[in-house]
């Protein structure tokens, strides 16, 4: 059975929150530090397979852009997954765009995560 629930972001695990505070300020080395060895993460189609890969596309993704991000909310589906929905404000082509960052945990740290376009 899945459970989706709202949460405030200080109720997420915190291999989820402190991944993500990272990330949201470009600090890659600080991020990657919450991956498996053998994490995957799929965006925009690309898969990234790795710690050393996925720390390059979080140090390259994005930075040739300003933009803002914003939680809009964030579920739990259960003990190893977890969803946070985001919204960017920026210089990219669109200038908005609410994502949905899905993690898959395992041993409290990030095995997967699939970044791809909020679903409402």
């Amino acid at each position: 059975m899945t459970q989706h629930t709202d949460l405030p972001s200080d109720l997420l695990p915190a291999t989820v929150r402190d991944f993500f505070a990272a990330h949201v300020v470009r600090d890659a080395d600080t991020a990657s530090s919450f991956l498996t060895e053998d994490a995957v993460v799929v965006d925009q189609d690309e898969t990234f397979r790795g710690r050393e890969a996925i720390h390059a596309f979080l140090r390259d993704a994005g930075s040739e852009f300003e933009y803002t991000t914003e939680q809009l909310g964030a579920h739990r589906v259960d003990d190893a997954h977890w969803v946070v929905t985001v919204r960017l404000e920026g210089t990219f082509p669109g200038g908005v765009a609410e994502l949905d960052y899905r993690f898959a945990l395992r041993d409290d740290l990030i095995a997967e995560l699939v970044i791809a376009n909020h679903t409402a």
